[in-house]
């Protein structure tokens, strides 16, 4: 199994964590990680954090990514996987990438192994009809292309090879730079959103302002902790509110709590 992250060295202690919950239940991981500041020091860490895993350190230079978007909340990391397909060993057909901000509470075994259906991801979208009508108005895309949440992406890296075009992203970029708020979730939907296979995000993406709005539009049939222990694979703490500052309100950051013990 490949697990793919892009993190710069802030982000190391949560790397840590994410993949100290992926191996409870998945063994034989290959870890790629893509970068721009990690030096030796760092990737020792991980690999004496984890003896039993693979890692596979590879450096993007942050001159190929000057002229994208970015700010303090979207650091040039997020542009990474767009291009994963170019920076990863040309010998791997497919690989899983995840936020950082992510606990893994079941075998990744089911997602990781699906079909394409001739797609070139597998993701899990966060946004309801009303609003994917109203981004596809933003971003200027039919009204039936679904908006992608960008955290859990199962990447069909033969086909990207085949069809993913940088100056395509660098132009569309450019032409919708103004309008662009989650930039590369913008841009992902954008070119690739009717080329990307939908999974319920229940399962695969679960975050507690999601299960907050299920259980608003399903009273009769809300999610709880039980349901979410028994059938959710991913949880992902994305958004402002991280059990790890302190500020959490909700459920889900049990979870957490369970790894960092």
């Amino acid at each position: 199994m490949n697990i793919l992250f892009s993190i710069n060295a802030k982000f190391i202690d949560l790397t840590k964590i994410c993949i100290r919950s992926i191996i409870r239940f998945d063994k034989n991981i290959d870890f790629y990680i893509l970068h721009h500041d990690l030096d030796q020091e760092h990737m020792d860490d991980l690999r004496n954090a984890f003896l039993g895993c693979t890692f596979h350190f590879i450096e993007v230079k942050e001159e190929e990514f000057k002229e994208f978007p970015i700010s303090s909340r979207y650091p040039l990391e997020i542009y990474y996987r767009l291009f994963a397909s170019d920076l990863l060993p040309a010998t791997l057909d497919r690989i899983l990438y995840l936020d950082v901000d992510i606990v893994v509470i079941q075998s990744l075994k089911e997602l990781y192994n699906m079909n394409f259906e001739d797609n070139l991801y597998i993701a899990c979208s966060h946004v309801s009809e009303n609003m994917t009508h109203l981004n596809a108005k933003r971003l200027g895309l039919n009204e039936d292309v679904p908006y992608i949440n960008t955290g859990v992406l199962l990447m069909n890296l033969i086909a990207l090879r085949k069809q993913l075009n940088k100056q395509d992203i660098l132009n569309y970029v450019n032409i919708y730079k103004k309008k662009l708020v989650l930039f590369d979730q913008d841009v992902l939907t954008a070119l690739y959103g009717d080329r990307t296979k939908l999974v319920d995000y229940r399962k695969y993406n679960l975050s507690e302002r999601m299960m907050n709005f299920y259980n608003l539009r399903n009273p009769r049939n809300k999610m709880d902790l039980d349901w979410v222990k028994q059938n959710s694979v991913i949880i992902h703490y994305c958004g402002k509110m991280k059990p790890w500052n302190g500020r959490y309100i909700g459920c889900l950051d049990c979870f957490y709590r369970e790894i960092t013990g």
